[in-house]
């Protein structure tokens, strides 16, 4: 059972989905909330007072044992990634981040930590199921035979296996969890490790405040996705740890689009429409992928309940004041 007075540990909690998950925590009432970053502690997308702030290196080993002393839940978030233009030109940054599921494992195992999340990707996908942007829904079984996203992907999946082991072997309590491309507020959004949907808001911003009506866009355009607000991967994630799923399960919307229907909805958003090129020579991942979530409605009864509409519009606004407002606090 959950005991709010334990301390739980976020790991990359500087980042987009561990500042709102440490957010989330302590809303929640947890006593004992442990944030843990390799960037300095004023770099973080959203810091908290009364949260157990730590800048740690979790690639090293030492770094993994400190963060989780004294421990009861582990959120492991922590991995140096960022949107396919990062991962296809990152490839050897991307493998190692096994360093820190490697180590923060052995930490936990040997801390007495009582359940421990990984946060793996839906890159750990045969990529032969993902040629055609009419793509079926992948489901959990579609990892095998190995095929994953060359880097961050076979990371990924070997960090799977290792979650997998742990508990087998050592029966420390893992749960894992594959996201498909999550977004929201208080994310990176410039500098070359956004994602989709952060990436599109900006430049349509830039076009709109600047008055050339122009945008590039990766690909053709064609290649379909599905995207996951931030508040329904925090309850899913919450979800999946505190279940009795011992297999990694998918945690994304089903609702897909193409990437010219994503311009499509942030042009709408923004009132304004633009000249589109396409570079088909950049990073556009695969041309297709949505999420099968028929296990996790069955196991857990979760299904997104943002509309792609409705959270691009929260991700715009937010954007549109990082990118006007002098006082905003810039985080990249």
């Amino acid at each position: 059972m959950k005991d709010l007075s334990q301390r739980v540990v976020v790991c990359g909690a500087g980042g987009f989905i561990g500042g709102h998950l440490v957010r989330d925590l302590l809303a929640q009432g947890y006593k004992h909330v442990r944030a843990v970053d390799q960037k300095p502690i004023d770099q973080w997308y959203q810091i908290f007072p009364n949260a157990e702030n730590m800048q740690l290196d979790l690639s090293e080993k030492p770094a993994c044992y400190k963060a989780l002393k004294d421990s009861a839940y582990v959120y492991n978030l922590a991995a140096d990634m960022g949107g396919m233009g990062f991962i296809e030109t990152h490839k050897a940054l991307c493998m190692l981040s096994v360093l820190i599921n490697t180590h923060l494992l052995m930490a936990a195992k040997d801390c007495g930590v009582n359940r421990f999340f990984y946060s793996s990707s839906a890159c750990v996908y045969n990529g032969e199921k993902q040629i055609s942007p009419d793509v079926i829904p992948l489901k959990e079984a579609d990892a095998y035979p190995a095929m994953p996203e060359d880097g961050y992907g076979w990371e990924k999946l070997f960090s799977e296996r290792m979650c997998r082991h742990f508990r087998e072997d050592f029966n420390l309590i893992t749960r894992v969890a594959r996201y498909h491309n999550v977004y929201g507020p208080d994310g990176t959004w410039e500098g070359g490790r956004e994602k989709a949907p952060a990436a599109i808001c900006r430049k349509v911003i830039t076009a709109k405040l600047s008055g050339d009506h122009n945008i590039e866009i990766w690909g053709d355009g064609h290649q379909t996705r599905s995207f996951m607000y931030i508040s329904d991967c925090l309850k899913g994630t919450q979800d999946i740890l505190w279940s009795n799923i011992i297999e990694p399960i998918n945690l994304g919307s089903s609702e897909i689009v193409t990437i010219n229907g994503l311009v499509d909805i942030v042009e709408s958003i923004a009132g304004i429409k633009l000249k589109r090129k396409y570079n088909l020579s950049a990073p556009k991942g695969v041309n297709g992928r949505n999420s099968d979530n028929t296990l996790i409605q069955k196991l857990l009864g979760w299904e997104p309940s943002v509309k792609l509409r409705t959270g691009l519009e929260a991700t715009y606004a937010w954007i549109y004041n990082q990118m006007t407002d002098k006082n905003a606090r810039k985080v990249r």
